[in-house]
């Protein structure tokens, strides 16, 4: 019978090119497994991290029955982003792709009742013909989901299919209330006296549904009659077991937990659940903790698959690669509605080498997840446009959608397309739906510009699925004020911008799907900006899980069926003024507010209940009740409020701006642009205009002053804009930019001469 053995504990690692050893080092720094090099400096606000070529090494025996007649397997459940396995001395697989599960069959190089020596050579380092190439987030090195060895006999369920389990389930509903679950079972070395037996057993560990086929036909459909629904309010699964069996001997075993479910979109009603139109409203998610980065146990996993329940999503978006199985299989367990995507992101490499991995983690992310019931996406890419589109871009993204279509016909294709994205592009065609990762209200425009582009966008195709991949604003929760405004990154602005999306959302039933981005803070060494460098800080919940922002109760008020009512503002502790605002959010109709446990006011709202309060000098007791539902804060009046509470940049950047336009001269700002031939312009793309240190510099000026974002040649997230030019800046900054702006930058490109 199969054996798995687990090999986390006890690893040497050195963060050193050193090379295979012969034996174990013992002078190498003892870890256990998971583990990233890249746990701090991934987002400690250095700038950089290490990225290199590192080495893990371990002993391990066999398990006594793996000769005569067995093989034995290791498993590495995801190294990143390249692997070598070494076992004795000799490579055993060569692996590309971070995110997924691989194995490789060891039988001949082991030896038996001896001591082999295990060696792993993983590397983060950049490789052109291997995705992401470039992307805003850390990629962690290192052995960060753990590694197996697998036992087996001769004859055996298939190991080396693209990292898959070996069985494939597809439940189908029937109008009859039961439901047909097909199976696919992958067998190797099997003969005419092999069989496979099926088995399904419900939730509860009753058999409902049995079948036996040769293993050479190792296909079969089970009829389960009154078969009950996977819902997301209460997520049934049921266990399917294969045993492949020779005479009265089970070889080999597996199983799947699957469940019943029925889904689809449509334009005008959005996603349909087992026959209900209900709209997805969830959160993007990244496998990212503070100061442990991607090296996350199981419990952490369901930590956050906890949190983002608690906070009453149904849906998410598992950014932007394949995700850890236990992060699957708490979604399978707690009820949310998954999309799941490859890391084809931001940049794509024409290598003929780099579509070709695109099309292996794709294979792999379908085939090692195809049975898990939450999944109903296949992202086959995000933001792809940011370095432009061309012919090849267009076809090899019908490659991978009729890839993904021809592997699992069961699932919905979709695709999340960068702000910018034309609302004609033939981009929007390729896939069954599609997503905008909109930011009006952050990078560009107004947040009250995201519900009137999402009608116009409708009306323009009403034959099209539309969803909202990202909408997200920074929220760091040391900035506060009485009067926030985009880009101040106060935690007061994030709770604004996150109350009008969660109405504009809310109002339109039919947007298929929308993901808060993000769910928690994570790592992005190139990132620096609102004076914290290192993370993105987009996160309704903090990266160490400690602090949940004002913006993540907008939600649960939204979302969470169960009474509750949240006073803002808690951590704006010191407040000025003869008067202050207190926001408060609660699901009931009817909010009633105390001061010092004197009654302030009683409002009838929606979500949102906003109170106006005099505070006495001193400390402050501030208790709102809605129901059964109570929550206080403590705030105190100051006679001036701290100066840690504004970010210095936000009036800097004002006054820059207004500099900016002194510089330009008398030009006249309204009259045609020109494009001198020979001289640069708004035209030129960033890596063209980093040739010419004059140019450089004042387009880094501008993108600092309207987008607060440093662009440094070969830093940060160089490699991901490089290939976009000022033009298109423009519109993904949009209102950000000021009249004139565009303008004036492009006055300043043209009196400069190309070299």
């Amino acid at each position: 019978m199969r054996k798995i053995i687990n090999l986390n504990k006890n690893w040497q690692f050195i963060q050193k090119d050193v090379g295979l050893p012969d034996t174990l080092p013992t002078e190498w720094q003892q870890i256990d497994l998971p583990h990233t090099w890249n746990a701090i400096d991934g987002h400690d606000g250095n700038g950089s991290y290490k990225k290199g070529k590192y080495w893990y090494a371990k002993n391990f025996k066999i398990p006594k029955q793996a000769f005569g007649g067995t093989r034995v397997f290791v498993e590495v459940l995801a190294a990143g982003q390249q692997a070598t396995v070494y076992v004795n001395g000799t490579e055993a697989v060569y692996h590309e792709g971070g995110y997924s599960i691989f194995r490789a069959d060891i039988t001949d190089l082991c030896k038996e009742n001896e001591e082999n020596l295990l060696v792993i050579a993983c590397s983060n380092e950049h490789r052109d013909n291997v995705y992401p190439q470039s992307a805003d987030f850390t990629f962690y090195g290192g052995l960060y989901r753990g590694v197996n060895i697998i036992s087996v006999p001769e004859a055996h369920f298939d190991l080396e299919y693209y990292g898959g389990p070996g069985i494939q389930v597809t439940p189908v509903p029937c109008k009859c209330g039961g439901a047909e679950f097909a199976i696919k079972t992958y067998v190797k070395n099997i003969d005419e006296n092999f069989t496979v037996l099926y088995s399904i057993c419900d939730a509860e560990g009753n058999e409902v549904g049995a079948a036996c086929r040769p293993a050479e036909a190792a296909e079969v459909k089970i009829y389960v009659p009154d078969a009950k629904r996977w819902e997301i309010d209460l997520p049934y699964c049921y266990t399917v077991t294969a045993r492949l069996q020779r005479r009265n001997e089970t070889f080999d075993e597996i199983s799947a937990q699957v469940g019943v479910r029925s889904f689809s979109c449509d334009p005008n009603k959005g996603f349909i659940f087992n026959g209900k139109e209900t709209p997805l409203r969830g959160v993007s998610r990244h496998q990212d903790w503070l100061y442990k980065g991607n090296a996350l146990t199981r419990e952490e996993h369901y930590e956050d698959a906890k949190l983002i329940k608690d906070l009453g999503a149904n849906s998410i978006r598992l950014a932007h690669y394949q995700h850890s199985q236990d992060f699957y299989d708490a979604c399978d367990e707690l009820g949310f509605v998954v999309w799941a995507e490859i890391p084809f992101i931001s940049v794509m490499n024409k290598d003929p080498r780099a579509h070709k991995n695109c099309i292996d983690q794709l294979k792999e992310l379908i085939i090692q997840n195809y049975n898990h019931p939450s999944i109903c996406f296949w992202g086959i890419s995000n933001e792809i446009l940011i370095g432009g589109i061309s012919e090849q871009l267009v076809e090899n993204h019908k490659e991978l959608n009729a890839l993904a279509k021809k592997m699992d016909p069961t699932r919905l294709t979709t695709i999340a397309h960068v702000s910018m994205t034309p609302v004609d592009s033939p981009m929007h065609t390729l896939t069954d739906v599609i997503a905008y990762n909109h930011y009006f209200g952050w990078y560009g425009g107004r947040m009250e510009d995201n519900g009137p582009w999402l009608d116009m966008f409708h009306a323009k195709h009403p034959d099209l699925c539309l969803g909202m991949s990202e909408y997200g604003c920074e929220g760091i929760i040391s900035y506060h004020g009485a009067n926030p405004v985009c880009k101040d990154y106060s935690e007061e602005y994030q709770a604004l911008y996150h109350e009008h999306m969660a109405k504009v959302l809310d109002e339109r039933p039919w947007i298929w799907s929308s993901y808060v981005w993000n769910m928690f803070d994570f790592g992005c060494a190139a990132r620096d900006e609102g004076g914290v460098s290192g993370r993105n800080n987009k996160g309704l919940v903090t990266m160490d899980r400690k602090i949940k922002k004002d913006s993540y109760y907008i939600y649960k008020a939204y979302w969470n069926k169960e009474p509750m009512v949240h006073v803002c503002g808690r951590r704006y502790a010191q407040r000025a003024g003869e008067r202050t605002e207190i926001r408060v959010y609660s699901n009931q109709q009817a909010v009633t507010l105390y001061l010092n446990g004197e009654k302030a006011g009683e409002l009838h709202s929606d979500k949102v209940f906003v109170f106006t309060v005099a505070l006495k000098k001193g400390m402050n007791t501030v208790l709102a009740v809605a129901g059964e539902a109570k929550d206080s804060i403590t705030l105190e009046k100051v006679e001036k409020e701290p100066e840690i509470y504004v970010l210095p940049e936000v009036n800097e950047r004002a006054e820059g701006v207004a500099n900016w336009f002194d510089t330009v001269g008398d030009m006249d700002l309204s009259a045609p642009m020109e494009f001198p031939e020979g001289m640069y312009s708004i035209k030129d793309t960033l890596q063209d205009l980093a040739k010419n240190p004059e140019a450089l510099k004042i387009v880094q000026e501008a993108v600092k002053l309207t987008m607060n974002m440093k662009i440094i040649p070969g830093e940060g997230m160089w490699d991901m804009m490089k290939g976009m030019n000022m033009e298109n800046a423009k519109n993904l900054a949009g209102d950000l930019m000021p009249e004139g702006f565009c303008e004036s930058l492009n006055a300043k490109l043209i009196k400069i001469k190309k070299n």
